[in-house]
């Protein structure tokens, strides 16, 4: 890869919502617009992102708590625990804030290409969202990579 920078080939102006959008709103906001994640903005400022995966987990079936039998009496097993509270909190969420990925890794506007094309492979995620200092300005994806090593040649 050349000396291209993530402002050269992310997606400029991504929509973006608010931490108190019901998760209805959000998904339809994906549906609609053909993206699988919205950056999370309050006050101007990124909090978290929503992607496609936090609405999936709305649906997904809770994995009770484990319980040991022990001398005739029930332990629940404290992880277990910890994780079906979690799990609970997304499945009856309502909004956006309940849902999203809180502190999602972000990536500077005039980063490599080559630094995000790694943040996205070392923390697997899909997309990230692009900061010039604490200001978000795009969302740079997997497919933005993909594309950008066409431009090079």
């Amino acid at each position: 890869m050349t000396d291209l920078k993530v402002r050269d080939i992310m997606s400029s102006d991504p929509l973006t919502v608010g931490p108190d959008l019901t998760v209805t709103e959000a998904a339809r906001t994906m549906v609609e617009n053909r993206i699988g994640a919205l950056p999370v903005l309050e006050n101007g400022k990124l909090i978290g992102i929503v992607t496609e995966g936090d609405l999936i987990m709305q649906d997904v079936k809770l994995e009770f708590p484990t319980y040991l039998h022990l001398l005739d009496g029930f332990i629940m097993y404290p992880p277990a625990t910890a994780r079906f509270e979690s799990e609970l909190r997304k499945a009856v969420a309502a909004d956006v804030r309940a849902v999203m990925s809180t502190d999602p890794v972000t990536v500077q506007a005039d980063s490599s290409v080559e630094d995000a094309a790694t943040l996205l492979v070392e923390r697997e995620v899909s997309r990230l969202p692009v900061l010039d200092g604490e200001t978000l300005v795009g969302v740079v994806s997997k497919s933005d990579i993909v594309r950008s090593l066409l431009i090079e040649e």
